[in-house]
């Protein structure tokens, strides 16, 4: 069964447009080293009234927005394997060094996901 990455995280609204470069590119490295998708949104109807909004999730200031991407993977042990790629890629390291403060990581969250239901559109 497929695995996904999941994450989600501030963004302020003005580096949208830096933001979606630096996804673009990290989505070749991912997809060069073997994920399958690498998809990356940005919040547009976040003041829900049911539930934890993710806004709050992230602790989310004035002037930011949220993103939500997920990267998914054959397995889990494949998602080990391309990430461990990912990370000695030096395009990688080359994105962290002119992007750093892009937006918060602290407020960042993340985590690994079994998938429980796969259904495709038709």
């Amino acid at each position: 069964m497929r695995y996904v990455d999941g994450y989600v995280l501030p963004l302020p609204k003005k580096n949208i447009k830096n933001y979606r470069r630096l996804a673009q590119k990290a989505s070749k490295v991912w997809r060069d080293h073997g994920a399958l998708e690498y998809r990356e949104s940005v919040g547009d109807d976040l003041n829900v009234k049911w539930g934890v909004p993710f806004s709050r999730s992230v602790k989310a200031k004035p002037g930011e927005t949220v993103v939500f991407a997920w990267v998914v993977f054959k397995s889990r042990a494949h998602r080990d394997r391309v990430n461990a790629k990912v990370m000695k890629d030096p395009r990688v390291a080359r994105m962290m060094e002119k992007n750093p403060t892009l937006f918060d990581m602290k407020r960042m969250r993340y985590g690994g996901f079994k998938i429980l239901v796969d259904s495709k559109m038709r």
